[in-house]
Parts: structure tokens; sequence; C-alpha cells
């Protein structure tokens, strides 16, 4: 999760929303990212999208089993979606999202009942530090005054 919270504050840096993922297999990091939607304009550039696109062109496979994500904000449902698809085995996030998470915050898509393939699901950890890095940014955004245009 460290190095998911590195991402995360390299992601808040740039302008983007501090969130950071990575993909691990066997003990080797295959993929890291954060947040780029602003960056490349794309609404689909969340960090979780990035590691899984980078981590099945490393293994040159759209099945990630055995891999486990780490991301410091709990998935929305575009991410959840993705990580059921991928068929990854494990995700670790750090902070809850009372308003797009979808790993048990709004609902929990990661392991619903219907769904083909259900990762295990590790909430919470380095939550906090994950919480205060987007609480530090959307406070500073805030604090900004308005243009007058």
């Amino acid at each position: 999760m460290s190095e998911a919270l590195d991402e995360a504050r390299a992601a808040g840096a740039a302008g983007e929303v501090p969130v950071g993922a990575l993909i691990v297999r066997d003990g080797e990091v295959l993929a890291r990212a954060g947040n780029r939607t602003v960056r490349d304009q794309d609404p689909t550039a969340h960090a979780e999208a990035i590691v899984i696109r980078a981590a099945a062109a490393a293994l040159e496979s759209w099945r990630l089993d055995g891999c486990a994500l780490y991301v410091t904000l709990e998935p929305c449902a575009m991410c959840a979606g993705a990580i059921v698809l991928a068929r990854i085995d494990r995700v670790v996030f750090g902070a809850w999202d009372a308003k797009a998470g979808m790993a048990g915050s709004i609902a929990d898509l990661l392991r619903h009942p219907r769904l083909n393939h259900r990762p295990q699901v590790l909430a919470g950890v380095r939550g906090d530090e994950s919480a205060a890095l987007l609480t530090k940014f959307f406070e500073s955004r805030r604090s900004v005054p308005a243009r007058d245009g």
C-alpha cells in the first residue's frame, strides 16, 4: 500500500484526484499508476483501470489470475466491474468512498453473489492516510478563490 500511496501523492501533485494503484503477482509489481483523468482528458483513466490495462499487457492476458490490486480508494462502479472482468483475485483498498464506492459503501459489486467472479476484499488498509490525502486535496481546491469572468 505504501507504493500505491506514493502514486496517489504523485497524482495529486499533478492536479489529479490523489488515487494510486498497483497490481502485484507473486511479489512482483506488474503495473503502477495514479489517476490521469485530467491529464488524459479521459473519464476512464482511473488508477485502477490504468493498472489493469498495463498488467494485462505485461502478462499478455486479459485474465489477471493470481494478481492483487492495491488501491488507495474504494473502487467505483466502473473499476469494480473491470476488476471482476479481469478476474483479479484480491483487492486491498485504503479509504472508503461514501459517494461512489462499490466495495461496500454504496453497493458491493465486487462480492455480488450473481457475478461469476468475486475477489477477496480487504478494506481500510492505511485508510486514514489515504483519506487524508483526498481531504487535503479537496480542501485546497475549495480554498482557491473564484475568478471573475
